[in-house]
């Protein structure tokens, strides 16, 4: 959708959908400011990316790995000691429907 697509007639569409309530003034609003961010991304759009890398983030970070090691800190004694309702070594919670 480009920038000059973006009405007052698309907003309300857009608000309808999205269940929002709007006025004429706050949609004739919306669709001056919705209008600037498509013209942005168009202008965006139009920059030439040919023999660019893709990057994961802007920065270099360095990759670490450490052992996952699993440790029994507590038991479930002590895991469920301020449970409010507890069956066994569970949690009692409502049925879901």
């Amino acid at each position: 959708m480009s920038a000059d697509q973006f009405n007052e007639k698309s907003v309300l569409k857009i608000a309808q959908l999205a269940r929002l309530k709007l006025t004429d003034s706050e949609a004739l609003e919306l669709s001056r400011q919705l209008g600037k961010v498509i013209a942005h991304f168009d202008e965006i759009a139009m920059i030439d990316t040919h023999n660019v890398e893709p990057l994961i983030t802007p920065t270099d970070i360095e990759f670490f790995v450490r052992e996952d090691l699993a440790e029994k800190k507590y038991s479930a004694e002590q895991m469920l000691e301020n449970a409010p309702e507890k069956q066994g070594h569970l949690f009692k919670v409502p049925p879901v429907v």
